[in-house]
């Protein structure tokens, strides 16, 4: 079966830019939300959870925009995830973009994690 594309969006109305981009784009802030432990070489991200590694690589980064991964043991190179961060004039909210890629059936599953994940980074930002 093949993955869908899908994208979640998440609004912080208490944020400061340059925390949230911090937690999406370093080893520490990855690890303070994301997984127990991220060691960067170069590259290559190692994720890890209790005692399951997974390794992606960064594939795709603008400054304070996006970042893009490639899981490393995923078949296919068009399947990535990726944080999109956009910043409401109007209002100064900050929305997050997540997109990743699901099996249709897994799908729902997916987004519910990435609901749970994004707590954890709120808690983790102090908000």
């Amino acid at each position: 079966m093949e993955k869908e594309k899908f994208q979640v969006e998440y609004v912080f109305q208490n944020i400061s830019f340059s925390v949230l981009w911090n937690s999406l784009s370093t080893s520490v802030g990855l690890a303070g939300w994301f997984a127990d432990k991220v060691k960067v070489d170069g590259r290559l991200y190692t994720f890890t959870w209790g005692d399951h590694s997974q390794q992606a690589e960064l594939i795709l980064l603008h400054n304070g925009s996006f970042i893009r991964f490639h899981w490393l043991d995923d078949e296919s190179e068009k399947i990535y995830f990726e944080f999109k961060i956009n910043v409401d004039e109007l209002t100064s909210a900050v929305g997050l973009v997540v997109t990743d890629f699901a099996e249709p059936d897994e799908k729902h599953d997916s987004i519910m994690l990435w609901k749970k994940q994004i707590e954890d980074l709120k808690r983790s930002a102090g908000i």
